[in-house]
């Protein structure tokens, strides 16, 4: 059965916030709660026998419920960097193994990510079970309160020691534990990097640089009872090198569902598989490109900035009230963004509970772009990286909607 893929405006319209919480929301429209990035290792620590409660979901066993996760003795998570759920089911063509998972009716449905839809914020979400509001990990790039800078979290430049800065504990180290398997298989650069140290601690890492040895070393893993973690990031990173509707793109997604149809053929019989991803992706229009260094309404009164072409965080000046800052963005962009102050994001819930140490972290304006929008800031920002061709970070369908896919061996 094909999914009926919405009109291109409908993917670029704004969504909400998605609600942080256990159970299937029954208000109309509202996303979230069981359907989010952050209750999928929750649940899978129920599937597997070892419910893992967190500080968000309080109920893994109705999460596992409500997600169609089967019981298991042993389970395989991958997670496909920016393969979101409508990108997927727009280039479905491509994969024969995504595409007979699609069939079944439990997979017919997106999950939410969290806002920014970006990938810091996402892994640190899914690996604890949490949110942005309680990981510190809220942007690319955001303030680090300890020196005033702007730090940057892939490699964690300029910011907090990875544990200082992300407190929660990870669903991963929980289970290991309470004696259960958890293997991660991965490339070498990864193992010991800050953002696994941060959001994906708990693991017995296995490095290898081939990906069919990845596969291999992931399926030997599950013959194990436990839990065993694979990551591909190359959809991600070919989309914004060259668009996630690029022909160089097709090639990367055909290279995912390969891997992913063997990993199926490898595993042992029964194991659990269950695949998603951190964000989706949207093609950026240059037309609708804003440049804040041309525009010195947009720098009056701030300090930094911090976030990312689609989420961009502003710090303001001291002594500044942001909301004046708001108002001139909200005056400029009228309806190409939604712009937020900190206090309003945090009484949204838009980040989920917010911790007293990350408040800082936010910024005191936070906008999200709408449509193909991209806001960058050629004053700081290199030449590629204010060009990219395709990003995410925001609040549409296209880009926080992802794929929860659920396979038996």
């Amino acid at each position: 059965m094909s999914i009926e893929v919405p009109h291109m405006q409908e993917l670029l319209s704004m969504t909400s916030p998605a609600r942080y919480g256990d159970g299937r929301s029954a208000k109309m429209g509202e996303r979230g709660g069981a359907l989010h990035l952050s209750a999928v290792l929750p649940a899978i620590s129920a599937a597997l026998g070892h419910p893992i409660p967190t500080a968000i979901h309080r109920d893994p066993l109705s999460l596992q419920t409500v997600l169609g996760l089967p019981d298991a003795r042993s389970a395989v998570i991958v997670l496909v960097d920016g393969l979101g759920y409508w990108n997927l089911n727009m280039r479905l063509g491509h994969a024969p193994y995504l595409r007979s998972l699609m069939n079944d009716s439990v997979n017919q449905r997106p999950i939410a990510t969290c806002m920014p839809s970006t990938t810091v914020a996402a892994m640190a979400s899914f690996g604890t079970g949490t949110c942005p509001g309680l990981t510190g990990m809220t942007g690319y790039t955001q303030l680090n309160p300890n020196n005033g800078e702007i730090c940057q979290l892939i490699s964690f430049k300029n910011a907090m020691a990875p544990l200082d800065l992300q407190r929660q504990p990870t669903v991963f180290e929980r289970l290991a534990e309470q004696g259960v398997r958890v293997t991660s298989s991965g490339l070498p650069k990864f193992a010991f990097s800050a953002l696994t140290q941060s959001s994906l601690r708990g693991t017995d890492y296995i490095s290898n640089t081939d990906p069919r040895t990845r596969i291999a070393v992931a399926a030997r893993a599950a013959r194990r009872p436990g839990l065993t973690y694979v990551y591909l990031r190359d959809t991600d990173k070919v989309g914004h090198n060259y668009g996630w509707d690029s022909d160089k793109w097709i090639g990367a997604f055909e290279r995912v569902d390969g891997q992913l149809g063997l990993l199926r053929r490898s595993l042992p019989k029964g194991t659990l598989i269950v695949v998603v991803a951190d964000h989706g992706m949207i093609t950026a229009d240059p037309q609708q490109r804003i440049d804040i260094a041309g525009e010195p309404r947009l720098s009056q009164g701030v300090a930094s900035i911090g976030g990312e072409p689609r989420c961009v965080m502003l710090y303001a000046e001291h002594g500044e009230n942001p909301e004046d800052i708001a108002m001139r963005w909200r005056d400029f962009l009228e309806e190409r963004a939604q712009v937020r102050t900190r206090a309003e994001a945090i009484a949204q819930g838009v980040y989920g509970p917010v911790e007293p140490y990350v408040e800082p972290m936010l910024g005191d304006v936070i906008v999200s772009a709408a449509q193909s929008v991209t806001i960058v800031d050629s004053r700081t920002q290199a030449e590629k990286a204010t060009h990219l061709p395709s990003v995410h970070g925001s609040l549409t369908m296209l880009e926080s909607d992802i794929p929860c896919l659920i396979d038996i061996a």
